[in-house]
């Protein structure tokens, strides 16, 4: 008898452990977000900047919305035997039970993030069984542990800019309803970042990204030939093409058909072929006090009479494009998109 108690307490010791490993389906799915990003078990131990699970797959895209200059760590779990649908032009079908994890973080000189680097926050995009759920969780001063924060906050935060430039920002993490604004399609919450076009290249792995999900298991249906999409700041490419992916990634997942900025008019997704769609001599529908004493979206040639540059470059709430996500100027978006408008014919 003791012998056959034994036993069951060794089974009962193991079966508990290997729960342990890798990502707790069971928090994941709950009704209600764990009061701990650690409860998730999408870490190896709860510290900022700990070692990933198992079957929790790293990832980045080829232009990342600009937040304030915060470095951004992507990380995507789908559940063991399941995988995303690959889909050409928005983003993957992920199977219930998919978590997308996005940690960002300051250092004190942002020219090289990883040394002594802090986390501010984590955000988990979870699929639930109703559909996609968005949980905002902030990292304690010890770096130890990040707690469920559905009414987000702000920490003050001084930097050295990737310029070489001293920074003084107020970082402001979304709360729950902000989230949705940038994730809404429709009435229904869905990611932005993970398209064909952003992650087909060389990812973390240093293996080409679809091909490497598709090799793991976790994405199906994924030609050989997929989109792609050019860096923003490589030169090479023409500066439409760069102008146009820096919009698709920073205004494009509002500025679509369903998006929170659709009565704008204005369309800027990567896809949209119509230059009046981007905005080019359009009068704007819904800008409010946003467009200064400017009349046209572009201006062809003429980016000071511009209503989309005065946008990206003002702080001012009520003017700043986007609205969320950013207190300070990315200042290299903005010279790209002024670029690009000068070297438009005038009309």
């Amino acid at each position: 008898m003791i012998s056959r108690l034994a036993f069951a307490f060794v089974a009962l010791v193991l079966a508990a452990c290997s729960a342990q490993n890798g990502p707790n389906e069971r928090v994941i799915l709950a009704d209600d977000p764990a009061p701990k990003l650690s409860d998730y078990h999408l870490f190896d131990t709860p510290n900022a900047g700990a070692a990933i699970s198992e079957g929790v797959v790293p990832y980045d895209l080829v232009n990342a919305l600009f937040s304030d200059h915060a470095a951004k760590h992507r990380y995507v779990y789908v559940p063991k035997g399941q995988s995303a649908t690959y889909n050409e032009t928005d983003a993957f079908d992920f199977p219930v039970g998919a978590v997308l994890i996005k940690t960002f973080a300051f250092a004190p000189d942002m020219r090289d993030p990883a040394l002594n680097e802090r986390s501010i926050e984590t955000r988990l995009l979870i699929h639930k069984k109703e559909g996609w759920v968005a949980y905002p969780y902030i990292w304690n001063e010890e770096q130890t542990e990040a707690v469920y924060s559905p009414v987000g906050g702000t920490q003050h935060i001084e930097t050295i800019g990737p310029e070489g430039e001293s920074l003084s920002i107020d970082y402001r993490i979304p709360n729950r309803n902000q989230c949705k604004e940038c994730h809404r399609v429709g009435d229904k919450l869905m990611p932005i970042g993970p398209k064909a076009r952003n992650l087909n290249h060389t990812g973390p792995s240093g293996t080409q990204q679809l091909a490497n999900w598709t090799e793991r298991g976790i994405l199906t249906g994924a030609p050989a030939a997929a989109p792609t999409i050019p860096a923003a700041f490589d030169t090479e490419p023409p500066i439409e093409r760069r102008a146009r992916a820096w919009l698709d990634i920073n205004c494009a997942h509002c500025h679509r058909g369903g998006g929170s900025a659709s009565n704008s008019g204005l369309l800027l997704g990567w896809n949209e072929t119509d230059p009046r769609g981007w905005g080019v001599m359009k009068r704007p529908i819904a800008a409010g006090n946003g467009a200064g004493n400017h009349l046209f979206v572009i201006v062809p040639g003429k980016p000071d009479e511009s209503i989309l540059t005065y946008r990206i470059e003002s702080t001012k709430p009520g003017e700043l494009m986007p609205e969320l996500g950013r207190t300070v100027v990315d200042e290299k978006g903005l010279e790209l998109i002024r670029e690009w408008i000068a070297s438009m014919p005038p009309k």
